[in-house]
């Protein structure tokens, strides 16, 4: 069964947007290539145990194993050393990342505390965008009852749309709540 907001990118959004930007082949769309989402663990250095729950919960809103990820180089005023597990991170494609989309969308936004919207500015410029989450409790998959600390999270859109223009009217026909 192919993802729902799939069928409706290629369906409405596709056409939408070859109206809108005058592309001459239905592969100049700009479409999602990846959705990377990735918990920073700075704590980690002093309690490892947190590592634990942070995988447990990507691994639980993503559907997919995340990797542990290491710290390159050691920082004294950090008390790091190289080699340490400093976060956890998942890169999403295909069928699994339209259904992270379709649920951050439509499930996890709208249920951010005072939320008007996501920022319109966090484009970097090649068409990829990037937001920062502060608590992974938004997620519905997450067990209120067994977190002992909320974790923030970076969830990164690549795209391959060529301008920031085009990526903002892509994830906006796809449903993504921009600010007015």
């Amino acid at each position: 069964m192919a993802a729902r907001i799939k069928e409706f990118y290629q369906k409405k959004v596709v056409p939408a947007l070859t109206k809108e930007f005058g592309y001459k082949n239905s592969m100049a769309v700009p479409r999602l290539v990846k959705i990377s989402v990735n918990i920073g663990l700075g704590e980690a250095t002093q309690n490892a145990k947190l590592m634990d729950g942070a995988v447990t919960e990507l691994g639980q809103i993503a559907g997919q194993r995340p990797v542990i990820t290491k710290a390159k180089k050691s920082i004294a005023a950090f008390k790091l050393r190289e080699g340490m597990s400093i976060g956890c991170m998942v890169t999403l494609r295909g069928d699994r990342m339209y259904e992270f989309f379709d649920r951050l969308v439509n499930v996890a936004l709208p249920r951010v505390r005072d939320f008007r919207g996501v920022s319109t500015k966090s484009f970097d410029g090649r068409g990829n965008y990037t937001l920062g989450v502060k608590d992974q409790l938004i997620f519905p998959e997450i067990d209120y009852a067994k977190v002992e600390k909320t974790k923030g999270m970076n969830i990164s859109i690549t795209t391959t749309a060529k301008t920031d223009a085009e990526a903002l009217t892509l994830l906006k026909s796809m449903g993504m709540p921009f600010r007015q």
